[in-house]
């Protein structure tokens, strides 16, 4: 007997199983959407990332060349390059570098290389390396203390320098040595002239005593000459006698104020740092100063004026000697100082070039402030003796 039931609930489970099949139905629809999508996105990324290999591999490829260039432009050159590591060995280094230093350099510690390779000289960025003279340049070129090494052979421009400072040296001691015989050659005339007056048997005594002290007069010259040239070419030395500023000026002053006197040229003085101390050699100072009062009382006329002025500050004695005459030309005056320059007949060319030297030698130098139908002042200026020195 059948239960009049059953047919519900065979419906019920029919309808259940219903939905059930189009919710999987719904379900592998999605999945379906889902995996065709999630294909494309597959298929769109190994398409891109097809694109993107091949730019890497172009990227590589392009980093090759240049890598390739490189080495081949590192190996051309003719300056040696070292590259270093954190620990200063020598990773990489270019034939030219290895020829420079005779030595295959890889693998080597760069401070053993400089010891055993490199020998000091009297320039500070340069080397000798057997019979080399090499320029060393140092950078780095990374945050791990890598380093490239640039090293430049520099003996042929360093022998062609030697050569030029010796071409240089005959060329300054030819006009030397022109310059003087010029010089020497008027006064040794005039005293040659004078002297073979003197062999004349009808010449009257007090003719023959004129000719005699023209030619002692230009003997004197010469031997003048021949001195301050000796003590040019020597030049003067800075001692470590102390003195006072007014010791200094009470020496020149004792030499040239009869030359003043003589000439009737006004000698003034104005000396606030009379009581500063100096460490030097007081007669090549004392000289020094007379040559520039001397070169003073030459450019003035009778009736002129020197002034001498001495006044300290900020460690520097500066000591002016200024006069009333006609001033040096603009063109005249870059010339002042070069050694046997002068514009005077009687000039031997070496008083202000001897005084610019024993200013050098005591670490000192000379101005020149002039201007045509003005005058002109020379100023010396020496370092003063400081406090401390005075005590110790």
């Amino acid at each position: 007997m059948i239960d009049a039931g059953q047919p519900s609930a065979l419906d019920g489970r029919a309808q259940e199983l219903q939905r059930a099949f189009d919710a999987f139905n719904q379900v592998s629809q999605a999945l379906t959407m889902a995996y065709e999508g999630l294909q494309g996105r597959v298929e769109s990324l190994t398409a891109e990332l097809a694109t993107a290999n091949g730019e890497l591999r172009r990227q590589h490829d392009a980093k090759e060349a240049l890598a390739e260039r490189l080495r081949l432009l590192l190996n051309a050159l003719p300056a040696g390059v070292i590259v270093l590591d954190g620990d200063a060995r020598v990773s990489q280094a270019n034939p030219a570098a290895r020829r420079i230093l005779g030595h295959e350099l890889v693998d080597e510690s760069w401070p053993v290389l400089v010891s055993t390779l490199l020998l000091a000289t009297e320039t500070p960025t340069e080397w000798q390396s057997g019979t080399c003279r090499v320029a060393i340049v140092e950078s780095p070129i990374d945050s791990t203390g890598g380093r490239i090494i640039i090293v430049h052979d520099v003996t042929t421009a360093h022998g062609l320098k030697t050569e030029l400072a010796r071409n240089q040296r005959l060329v300054a001691m030819g006009e030397m040595a022109a310059s003087l015989a010029h010089q020497l050659r008027t006064p040794l005339a005039t005293a040659l002239l004078y002297s073979a007056n003197l062999c004349q048997p009808e010449l009257a005594e007090a003719a023959r005593i004129r000719f005699a002290e023209k030619a002692t007069a230009q003997l004197r010259r010469l031997e003048r000459l021949i001195r301050e040239v000796l003590l040019f070419a020597r030049g003067e030395r800075a001692g470590s006698g102390r003195m006072l500023v007014a010791e200094v000026l009470a020496d020149a002053a004792q030499t040239v104020q009869p030359l003043f006197r003589e000439k009737d040229v006004a000698y003034r003085v104005h000396c606030p740092a009379a009581e500063e101390q100096l460490v030097g050699n007081r007669k090549a100072l004392a000289g020094a100063l007379v040559n520039l009062l001397e070169n003073a009382l030459q450019a003035c006329a009778a009736g002129g004026e020197v002034t001498l002025t001495a006044r300290s500050g900020d460690g520097q004695l500066r000591i002016g000697v200024r006069d009333t005459g006609q001033g040096i030309a603009r063109e005249v005056q870059a010339r002042v100082f070069e050694p046997f320059f002068t514009t005077r007949a009687q000039g031997t060319g070496l008083g202000l070039a001897i005084a610019l030297g024993v200013a050098r030698a005591h670490g000192g130098n000379i101005e020149l402030d002039s201007a045509p139908g003005q005058g002109s002042e020379f100023v010396l200026r020496l370092p003063l003796e400081s406090t401390t020195q005075r005590e110790g």
